[in-house]
């Protein structure tokens, strides 16, 4: 008999459900905008699982670059009178070049001294944004034109979705090419990769831009749909969400990332009435993951439903051409 391939189940299943979910949730405007922001949030946790997990560059700058992205297209579209498809555009490759300065400077540390460079970025640019109050907005923030001439969330939903999908596409293949092999021996142990002849600090800042680009077209497109950005969304508080959703998802699953954002969103929003004992549970949760599951509670999920039975199609074509070969022998 036949064995049933889960893969291709639960892949369907996911997006049958992710596709019509604007049609069961149509009764309900306030928890299709709270999928459209899990997935905005899936986003950044995954291509921030990229850069850490597989690249080894623990950095806080990631919520920067979304800020960048998204002042970017509003202050283009103030001043320069640019659309916001280009303001997207052209905010993006400005989180991308951001990124690449920061990467030659920074990426050259190692451990802590990363991470404490990134935090005073990060906190440069939102005082820089908090006090340019005639330029950016200040503290009321920054009013952004919509990118879709509806009122109707359900075309922003199809839009996000389409935008995590093909972000996860685009990072998957990342991750299984030889720069993803060279990010995954950086990881592992530089010294060594250094003297394999892989060009550390070149593929560091690599990792670098892609993540911070990636993050960037995500900042822009959910400020034009909020309508709204504030330097609020820079407060270390923030990364800190987006980093627990990625380890309690799976730092080093892009996939598991990406689903941790999603049910980690939607739970917070489930739990809104507790008021900050919902942000209580959700720390609680991040040390017991941290303490007992390494990682993450999504990936091993992942691995035994999904990737264990791939593992197993394999070594069973394996068995099979070994006992073809040994009957023509």
């Amino acid at each position: 008999m036949k064995h049933v391939d889960w893969r291709w189940v639960l892949t369907g299943s996911a997006l049958a459900l992710a596709v019509s979910a604007p049609f069961l949730l149509s009764g309900y405007p306030y928890w299709l905008h709270v999928a459209i922001v899990a997935y905005f949030y899936a986003i950044l946790a995954s291509s921030w699982s990229l850069l850490a997990g597989h690249a080894g560059q623990f950095s806080f700058a990631h919520m920067a670059f979304m800020a960048i992205g998204a002042y970017g297209s509003g202050l283009m579209g103030k001043y320069w009178g640019t659309s916001p498809l280009t303001g997207i555009v052209l905010s993006t490759v400005l989180a991308g070049l951001v990124g690449l300065i920061i990467g030659v400077l920074c990426l050259r540390l190692k451990g802590a001294y990363l991470a404490l460079f990134t935090i005073a970025f990060s906190e440069v640019l939102r005082l820089t944004l908090n006090a340019e109050l005639d330029i950016t907005g200040g503290p009321n923030g920054l009013d952004l034109p919509p990118l879709l001439a509806t009122t109707s969330r359900v075309p922003y939903y199809y839009l996000m979705l389409t935008l995590l999908l093909v972000s996860l596409g685009f990072m998957y293949w990342l991750a299984g090419s030889r720069f993803g092999l060279f990010f995954r021996s950086i990881r592992e142990d530089e010294e060594a990769a250094a003297a394999m002849g892989v060009h550390i600090v070149r593929y560091k800042v690599l990792a670098f831009v892609i993540t911070a680009m990636i993050a960037g077209l995500a900042g822009g497109v959910e400020a034009h749909y909020i309508g709204l950005i504030t330097p609020n969304i820079l407060i270390l508080g923030q990364m800190s969400i987006v980093i627990a959703m990625a380890v309690i998802g799976g730092i080093e699953s892009l996939l598991g990332a990406a689903i941790g954002a999603i049910l980690i969103q939607f739970s917070l929003e489930l739990l809104r009435e507790l008021g900050n004992w919902r942000l209580v549970a959700f720390g609680l949760l991040l040390m017991l993951t941290l303490r007992f599951a390494r990682n993450g509670l999504i990936y091993p999920l992942i691995e035994r439903l999904v990737l264990y039975q791939a593992r197993r199609a394999v070594i069973e074509g394996r068995e099979q051409k070994a006992k073809q070969a040994g009957e023509g022998a």
